[in-house]
């Protein structure tokens, strides 16, 4: 049983994490080790090359930038903890540790998904009204964008941990994940979480259906324009615009609604894997499948790297 204090609130749960084995672990802390690194340096090298070279100054570039960024914040969020539990037998986490770990992973979920949609709506202006692209798509829009969906994901993320950590917990303190998830949480609570999981489950699908909505239509709009291009050369050029930020929203939509759109009797093992999907392994492919995809990200690092190859030392 965990360790109450007066009003029932823990002060420290344990995360079981991802398996008992400790050979297992071994491997899997080297493995997650060499993911996270990569993750980090293929996000930041984004950054950096949006940052300074000034054929990506761009509003496609500058959203992809913004959810780069929001990769190592969220791999961040994740990865260093769950790491040294892996080599560790003490796998607790604090109370206010898992609140903050909870609030901040549903924070960059949230903004990642609200940037996606941005991203799929700059796609549409640009491919479906390119005259009125640079007109459109403003510099002060781009900000806007931006802000508004850190400020809905904020703003879910408080709804979220209050439903999920202000009931009260007076049983069992082991948490069956490798970090504070939403579901594992729950079932720790003593008190009626009914109420809790409908106000969840309702801003959960506002912002998944407000988004994968926007993505949806936006991609309907643009393959009934790409479809009336009639130079094939003009057609294969918007695809291959579309083909990477397609690639990264099948991969993150597709395991969220894996892990939060199912009901909750049908949680299971697989939970886990889906998770190492989406929190440690989707954040280290994004970068390859946007630089590998794009002549303009491989041109602009080719061209950063002899610079500063010849650049006086």
């Amino acid at each position: 049983l965990l360790v109450m204090e007066g009003n029932h609130t823990p002060i420290r749960f344990v995360l079981l994490g991802i398996t008992d084995s400790p050979e297992v672990q071994t491997f899997l802390f080297g493995l997650f080790l060499l993911i996270y690194m990569v993750t980090l340096v293929a996000n930041i090298t984004i950054l950096v090359l949006v940052w300074v070279v000034p054929s990506l100054h761009t509003p496609m570039y500058f959203f992809l930038a913004h959810f780069s960024f929001a990769e190592v914040c969220y791999s961040t969020v994740i990865s260093p903890k769950m790491l040294m539990d892996l080599l560790s037998e003490n796998k607790t986490i604090s109370f206010a540790g898992c609140m903050m770990q909870f609030h901040s992973f549903a924070f960059l979920v949230t903004a990642e998904c609200h940037l996606l949609a941005v991203m799929a709506y700059d796609r549409h202006v640009a491919i479906c009204n390119p005259l009125l692209y640079v007109t459109v798509i403003s510099s002060r829009l781009c900000w806007q964008l931006v802000a508004s969906s850190y400020l809905v994901a904020f703003l879910s993320a408080i709804i979220y941990t209050s439903c999920a950590f202000g009931g009260s917990f007076c049983g069992p303190n082991q948490i069956d994940h490798f970090f504070c998830d939403l579901s594992p949480v729950l079932k720790l609570s003593c008190s009626d979480t009914h109420s809790s999981k409908v106000v969840i489950s309702t801003f959960v699908a506002i912002n998944w259906v407000s988004t994968s909505g926007i993505i949806l239509l936006s991609y309907i709009r643009i393959l009934h324009t790409v479809l009336t291009m009639r130079p094939a050369r003009s057609r294969s050029r918007a695809f291959n615009t579309c083909a990477s930020h397609l690639m990264a929203v099948s991969l993150f939509f597709g395991t969220i609604f894996f892990m939060y759109l199912q009901p909750t009797s049908s949680h299971s093992s697989l939970d886990k894997v889906a998770s190492i999907f989406y929190t440690v392994v989707t954040p280290m492919l994004n970068p390859f499948i946007y630089s590998l995809r794009n002549k303009e990200v491989k041109g602009a690092l080719v061209k950063w790297r002899r610079r500063s190859c010849i650049s006086p030392k």
